[in-house]
């Protein structure tokens, strides 16, 4: 053991001892091997998590950088592309078919969002319970989510179908007439959102159930001794308390609602690239690739994927300056 003597304030010799090394340590490196350890220990980090970076860079950051440029450019399938400007962005101001697209997008958000998320939350709150074979619920709820857009869009296709669908024939038993579910603007928007309801509403039940089981049961046993029911309870203290995760499952929705692809394709057939022979329940996801697939309007198409990009960010910023209003107003 190495001994070492230092001065004190005073002048006076103190001693001091370090500590022992052990047998097999070999000490610092020394000389090369020393700068090869400060470099392992600096870079591997960063080597780490290069793949992430180079994959995003390869498959999204170029592609979104790629299509701004070709938003300002006048391109066709198999031809070079004619800088344009603006002049993209200026046709889809003034062209019918995009607004229709884009109020469809809308509509479409709003009957598959809104329910989806309330029935998601009262599902929550019955699985919240001590419920018989509660595992099992769970994993039927999510069974939705794990199938495909393709098989469940083809079997609600066939409920919806408006000459030998179940649904035409259960609303027969009530006196609805003849439904067109295909043809009709609102039946085939309706009949889109159920499938979307259908595949999300208990992936958004479990997000909730996660959130209901992290709250306090003090909270619940202070307001049941205050005489609260289990339905205010549920609105005193549930739902203030998973708040953040309803913000955070409405901004995911709202974002999955604006990308809304596969299903109106899939409900429509051979004509569901266009949304429908009127048109009637094509999205703004359908609306590009009409125009880059079918047209070949490649700058066209980047425009609109551009414009569903500005509409997320605002969508994304609107719902921000909530949350933080709401936080200010709870801290207040």
């Amino acid at each position: 053991m190495a001994t070492s003597v230092r001065a004190t304030s005073d002048g006076s010799p103190r001693s001091s001892r370090t500590a022992p090394r052990l047998s097999g340590d070999p000490g610092p490196p020394a000389g090369w091997r020393a700068k090869l350890f400060r470099l392992d220990t600096k870079a591997s980090p960063y080597v780490y998590i290069a793949p992430f970076f180079l994959c995003f860079a390869a498959f999204g950051l170029f592609p979104l950088i790629y299509t701004g440029w070709l938003s300002f450019n006048e391109v066709q399938l198999g031809t070079h592309a004619t800088w344009v400007g603006a002049r993209n962005y200026r046709e889809l101001w003034d062209n019918s078919f995009f607004w229709g697209a884009l109020r469809n997008t809308f509509t479409l958000g709003v009957i598959s969002t809104v329910p989806q998320l309330l029935m998601a939350l009262g599902l929550a709150h019955l699985l919240n319970y001590k419920l018989r074979a509660r595992g099992f619920f769970r994993v039927a709820i999510l069974a939705p989510y794990a199938t495909s857009i393709a098989a469940a869009t083809l079997v609600f296709v066939q409920l919806f179908n408006p000459d030998y669908g179940m649904i035409n024939q259960l609303l027969g038993h009530v006196g609805i007439g003849h439904v067109q579910w295909s043809s009709s603007k609102w039946p085939a928007q309706i009949a889109i959102s159920a499938i979307v309801t259908w595949r999300w509403t208990g992936y958004n039940a479990l997000i909730y159930l996660a959130a209901m089981q992290a709250v306090p049961a003090d909270l619940y046993e202070a307001a049941a001794l205050d005489g609260a029911s289990r339905w205010r309870q549920f609105i005193s203290v549930t739902i203030p308390s998973i708040r953040p995760t309803i913000f955070f499952t409405i901004i995911v929705s709202t974002i999955g609602a604006t990308q809304l692809f596969g299903e109106p394709l899939m409900f429509g057939g051979t004509v569901g690239y266009s949304g429908g022979t009127d048109h009637q329940y094509q999205t703004l996801s359908l609306y590009m690739y009409d125009k880059g697939w079918q047209i070949g309007e490649l700058g066209q198409a980047s425009a609109v994927a551009w414009v569903m990009l500005l509409i997320l960010l605002l969508i994304g910023a609107v719902q921000l300056l909530v949350m933080r209003a709401n936080r200010r107003k709870l801290g207040g």
